[in-house]
């Protein structure tokens, strides 16, 4: 039997559930064996966002069965980062990991982290997947979408490295006192700073079920994200503004001077409806990028709650 929980644990294990729940028993009775392993006491935060396939009551089974784990149901589904968040906030180690509930993300490497931690020091500790046991249009996916990310946001982020790591509390504590709506992981632990590393880990195969994440949701969050996170489509579309009209301007001095030399004949209207149809779209997709960052200022300014707990359990005192 690991050690039992006390009100300050040494390591606080975040974990967002949706999908998956078959294997909530076993990732629990893995992580206590790391940290007996270890000696160090701990607690896992299983954080349920109203996950369709019942993972609800197979955490009220592992809450009652192991006093480490606190369970955390979500009043409706607000996303992973939403649900990560609500787990950061109820932490009470000096380390912190967050990590999948698939065991993709596999407890086992927690040892190799936290040496490197202690040896630095580094106050964050991420995980670099190597091979991957994802599909290949999976691989795909995730590719491009933090490749447009990092482009739009001026961050640096990669496929190879999402939620799983190892943090310090201070770490958490600076993320914490993030007032902004939009709260994605990733890119808040970029932006935060502090010493930071990251070391090749395994990528174990998913447990049970399939990723909660296809093209549409992956669409969404990242222009949620984006939008939230970064003014640089803005300055992108300036700089397009900026180009069209010096091409423009260029355009109507060559054509200036080719009639008045009598070496240009205006051959109908084609050029010109074109020119407007692309200027159109060009200020349509302008006003629509706009109307998002004036909807985000209306979000932040409802100030309205990242998300609501519904039930907190607790394991019994050993």
């Amino acid at each position: 039997m690991s050690k039992p929980i006390s009100k300050d644990p040494d390591i606080s294990f975040v974990v967002p559930v949706y999908g998956s729940p078959e294997s909530l028993p076993l990732l629990c009775e893995r992580v206590a064996n790391v940290c007996r392993s270890l000696g160090m006491s701990h607690e896992v935060i299983l954080v349920d966002d109203r996950c369709p396939r019942g993972s609800w009551a197979v955490i009220e089974r592992v809450v009652e069965q192991d006093s480490h784990v606190i369970g955390i149901r979500l009043t409706r589904n607000f996303g992973q980062h939403a649900a990560i968040n609500a787990g950061l906030l109820r932490v009470q180690g000096e380390w912190v990991v967050v990590m999948d509930c698939d065991l993709q993300d596999q407890p086992e490497e927690l040892p190799s982290m936290l040496e490197v931690a202690k040896s630095g020091p580094y106050d964050v500790v991420r995980a670099r997947r190597g091979i991957r046991q994802d599909p290949l249009h999976r691989k795909l996916l995730s590719k491009l979408f933090y490749s447009s990310f990092s482009f739009l946001t001026n961050t640096h982020q990669s496929p190879e490295i999402a939620n799983f790591g190892l943090y310090r509390r201070r770490v958490i504590d600076a993320i914490n006192s993030w007032q902004e709506e939009s709260k994605y992981f990733p890119a808040i632990i970029e932006w935060v700073g502090f010493s930071q590393t990251a070391i090749p880990v395994s990528h174990g195969a998913r447990f049970a079920g399939n990723s909660s994440y296809n093209f549409r949701r992956l669409f969404r969050l990242g222009l949620n994200v984006v939008v939230g996170f970064s003014d640089r489509p803005l300055k992108l579309l300036m700089l397009l503004g900026l180009v069209m009209a010096v091409c423009s301007f260029g355009l109507i001095l060559l054509v200036l001077i080719a009639s008045l030399f009598g070496e240009f004949t205006a051959q109908g209207w084609a050029s010109l409806i074109l020119s407007i149809w692309f200027l159109a779209g060009s200020i349509l997709f302008g006003l629509g990028l706009t109307g998002l960052y004036i909807g985000r200022i209306l979000i932040e300014a409802k100030g309205r709650p990242t998300f609501i707990v519904d039930t907190i359990l607790r394991g019994a005192a050993e």
